[in-house]
């Protein structure tokens, strides 16, 4: 017997469309999902088997939408940012701190071109990098007088626009935030409430975390503050 095994989805999706209908198969969409890592089909089985599977997948509908997806736009995608800044005080940086869309009540500016939100500026980062897009950087240069002071939630509104266009929603987010000073436990939950808004997404689906620098280096002396976030987005 000549075996031949189904080692992608796209390639038993085509011959599912090959192999036409035949006899009703019970069988549920997610088992079927699994069959292009286990299943081989003997020449002789070959047609009927395919037949009875292609019945089941059109009557499921995922495993032929997942089959004929475009291989670039993949189900779950994954993004890192990173972002830092100085701290000084407000009249050398000429604004505030904003960590999280929160203007912090406290004794630092924060230097940047825009508001300077680490967060933000990190998590928009890491929304283009799951998307294999230009960094917030290139889209939004601090050499273009546009985004002088401009609130970062212009960036990360557009970052989410541009995922939702390209059919994702947002799965999970992972914030660490990494600073001295400010304290920002007093206002994680308005950090929070703000990401679930902009990524119009729920409670559940976001994280923030936050650390000191151990008083080590810019960050532990309270001269800069820092920022990863993760991203996992799935499509829609």
């Amino acid at each position: 017997m000549f075996a031949t095994p189904y080692t992608s989805i796209r390639a038993l999706a085509a011959a599912l469309l090959v192999a036409g209908s035949a006899e009703a198969f019970t069988a549920s969409p997610l088992a079927l999902s699994t069959l292009p890592r286990q299943a081989s089909v003997s020449r002789g089985l070959a047609a009927p088997r395919l037949a009875a599977l292609g019945a089941a997948a059109r009557r499921g509908g995922l495993l032929l939408a997942r089959a004929t997806a475009d291989d670039d736009e993949p189900a779950i995608r994954i993004g890192h940012g990173w972002d830092i800044h100085r701290m000084t005080t407000p009249e050398l940086a000429g604004q505030g701190c904003v960590i999280g869309g929160v203007k912090v009540d406290c004794e630092y500016g924060i230097e940047a071109h825009s508001d300077g939100d680490v967060l933000y500026h990190s998590l928009t980062d890491a929304i283009l990098g799951a998307l294999t897009l230009p960094d917030i950087g290139q889209l939004f240069p601090d050499t273009d007088p546009e985004w002088r002071g401009c609130d970062s939630e212009k960036f990360l509104g557009e970052a989410w626009r541009r995922m939702d266009e390209r059919g994702y929603k947002v799965s999970n987010v992972d914030i660490t935030l990494i600073l001295q000073q400010p304290r920002v436990s007093p206002i994680k939950d308005k950090m929070k409430d703000n990401l679930v808004r902009v990524l119009k997404t729920t409670p559940g689906r976001v994280n923030i975390k936050a650390r000191t620098h151990e008083k080590v280096d810019s960050i532990g002396e309270s001269r800069a503050l820092s920022c990863h976030a993760v991203i996992l987005i799935d499509r829609k």
